[in-house]
């Protein structure tokens, strides 16, 4: 298997004479043909919505695009609730799915319209104190134990501090529904970045159940199942990819096997997916600065951790191609890392890669969810740029790189004065 990027050396060259390297570059025709597949795929499902999880990527040009190809909004803060209203996403457009939530962020999520997902039986009380409580909550389910596929664990949910248990979320449906709450949805996520299709439709049942469960405790109205996220990408090039035609036709056999029956077939099916749908439509461009012959062969790049923080935080592979070297030998070894000083520093471990010299440029794949989100300011790196490669082979920035100004910004109460 080959990982290809969607960009060649010829349109980054391009780029470069406007936006320096280093830059996430993000694929538009890539991210509106997988949206419009996902749509399809649960096209059996009348009430289907896609919500972005806007912290996986936010940017109000991406949400756009989302919402051009029919997604709303997942918000989890103020901010990311600033977002979406920019864009003009707002009322049921958007999923507010908050946990340690500030009284500003909860008033905010309310004033827009959102759905309200809550994470504790506590914090029905917190919704009340702040006016009549919405027609419509969702409620964050955590079933405790182990979550597994066949017999591989896949996450545990003991270790969660998400959601609530079901006598939890029996309880806070009984109280909601004597403030005046008429309609009710279900969320929970068991595990993150699975590939496995069978991951969704197990999740589905076991939330189908629950629905029904409740109803039957309670009475209440089940309206929509939000399955959250957890839908993974292929990072490895060996690594199968999910196939969203096939995890969508397992949620539809596991609805009608236990909601159709239930007399709860118009239930709506809901999805907070951020990684899957952006991940492998963005890019980390850089340019090798500087390399390094000790005990190993080194590649410095003007990329840094604090651009892509998940090799070093988590040890996680991202490919890497050398652009204008695509079907070179790799007979090089190198480790590949930026200008930290912290040695975990590394996008790249012992990496079987062309030869690389000083001034090629690199593209780091599937960086397009929790890349640039993710980025940070320490050794007073700054974060970079981001660029929409457009559906009709153009280039536009959709977010300038940090300057020392910016960096220095938060200190304007100081006696002291920056410059650049």
């Amino acid at each position: 298997m080959k990982k290809t990027p969607f960009v060649t050396l010829d349109q980054v060259r391009q780029i470069t004479r406007e936006i320096p390297t280093p830059f996430h570059l993000y694929d538009e025709a890539g991210i509106r043909a997988n949206a419009r597949a996902l749509r399809r795929a649960f096209a059996w499902n009348e009430g289907f919505r896609e919500y972005f999880a806007v912290k996986a990527t936010p940017n109000p040009y991406i949400i756009r695009i989302l919402q051009e190809e029919g997604c709303g909004c997942d918000c989890a803060s103020y901010a990311e609730l600033l977002l979406a209203e920019a864009v003009g996403v707002t009322g049921r457009d958007v999923m507010f799915s908050s946990n340690v939530t500030p009284e500003k962020d909860m008033r905010k999520a309310r004033s827009m319209g959102a759905y309200i997902n809550l994470d504790d039986a506590s914090y029905v009380d917190f919704l009340a104190s702040l006016g009549p409580v919405p027609e419509t909550v969702c409620l964050r389910f955590n079933p405790g134990g182990s979550f597994s596929l066949g017999n591989t664990i896949m996450d545990m949910p003991r270790d969660a501090k998400y959601g609530m248990t079901e006598d939890q979320m029996a309880g806070a449906i009984n109280r909601l529904m004597k403030l005046g709450t008429r309609h009710f949805g279900i969320h929970a996520f068991l595990a993150s970045n699975t590939t496995a299709n069978e991951y969704y439709p197990e999740l589905a049942s076991q939330l189908f159940r629950l629905a029904v469960r409740l109803r039957s405790a309670t009475g209440a109205h089940i309206a929509f199942v939000n399955l959250s996220g957890g839908i993974g990408v292929d990072y490895r090039p060996e690594q199968p990819a999910s196939n969203i035609q096939t995890i969508g036709e397992g949620v539809r056999r596991r609805f009608e096997q236990i909601l159709t029956p239930a007399g709860m077939d118009d239930v709506a099916i809901f999805t907070e997916l951020g990684r899957f749908m952006l991940a492998p439509y963005g890019h980390l461009v850089s340019t090798v600065l500087h390399l390094k012959h000790i005990y190993r062969e080194y590649v410095g790049l003007d990329a840094c951790a604090a651009d892509l923080m998940r090799p070093a935080m988590y040890g996680a592979y991202h490919h890497i191609t050398v652009l204008g070297k695509e079907d070179a030998i790799l007979d090089h070894v190198y480790d590949v890392t930026g200008g930290l000083c912290e040695n975990n520093d590394k996008f790249a471990i012992e990496r079987s890669l062309p030869e690389i010299h000083r001034g090629d440029i690199l593209v780091i794949h599937d960086t397009g969810a929790h890349g640039y989100s993710m980025g940070y300011n320490y050794n007073g790196k700054l974060r970079s740029a981001e660029v929409l490669l457009t559906k009709d082979g153009g280039f536009k920035l959709i977010r300038r790189a940090e300057s020392v100004k910016d960096y220095f910004a938060t200190l304007d109460c100081t006696e002291f004065a920056f410059g650049e």
